[in-house]
């Protein structure tokens, strides 16, 4: 990538850029608040194509005024661009796809069925009783009990995709949908849409991460995001496992 022509920040693992950013780069003649509006009405999702942040702007005596902005996920900036239908836009859409395979070159590729079982293997070595144990457990639940041995929090995105690699059919938007059905995470619009709900919280399923982003302009934001715990793991591997078996059947 040669030069940056509009901020892409990374909050939790997924790469975001601020609403605010690419409105001042497209150059819109609209106010903001209309132009995002109008954005939105094509379909995008809040809490899943984009977040609600609290951003801050220094005005001319040098005091901070606090100003409504969101951080985007790339594809929804992509698309975004491309409904413009100016060279604008068409050139934001072209660097947001470089930027994208720029990083996709270098993202951590998934762990495989084979690593998520050497950790079960891992472990076993501090626990001799546990490896007997795990022997007699179906690849299911070892592949279960992987998961509950890493200590770190995955984006939904993520554990969709650990669960498409092991023979569950879903994604990350059809995880996010079963997620809400099943009642953990909030399925009612507005701010806290897809954001954990207070069941989850109390079982200790999910977390909520708060990123600071810094943006061109010298503004801030605070964007959420919900991550799923190594408890919240467990749980929807086994149940998603136990659910597919039955389907199967």
């Amino acid at each position: 990538m040669t030069n940056e022509l509009i901020k892409i920040t990374d909050n939790n693992g997924e790469q975001v850029v601020s609403a605010r950013d690419l409105y001042n780069y497209l150059e819109s003649k609209e106010r903001f608040s209309i132009w995002i509006d109008r954005m939105f009405q094509y379909g995008f999702i809040e809490n899943q194509d984009f977040t609600s942040v609290q951003n801050y702007t220094v005005v001319n005596n040098g005091a901070k005024r606090e100003v409504d902005d969101y951080a985007l996920t790339l594809d929804t900036a992509k698309e975004i661009s491309m409904l413009q239908r100016t060279d604008k836009g068409k050139q934001a859409r072209q660097y947001f796809i470089a930027c994208e395979k720029a990083a996709l070159a270098i993202q951590t590729r998934p762990l495989s069925r084979k690593e998520l079982a050497q950790m079960v293997i891992d472990a076993e070595n501090l626990n001799e009783g546990l490896k007997n144990q795990l022997t007699l457990q179906e690849p299911k639940v070892i592949f279960a009990n992987a998961v509950s041995a890493s200590k770190t929090s995955l984006l939904v995105g993520e554990l969709a995709k650990i669960l498409k690699q092991n023979g569950i059919d879903i994604g990350q938007n059809r995880f996010f949908i079963w997620l809400r059905e099943n009642g953990w995470l909030i399925k009612r619009n507005g701010s806290d849409y897809n954001m954990p709900t207070q069941e989850s919280m109390n079982r200790k399923f999910f977390e909520i991460k708060e990123t600071v982003i810094s943006h061109a302009d010298g503004h801030t934001s605070i964007s959420k995001t919900p991550k799923v715990t190594g408890l919240g793991q467990v749980y929807f591997v086994n149940k998603l496992l136990e659910l597919n078996a039955v389907k199967s059947c």
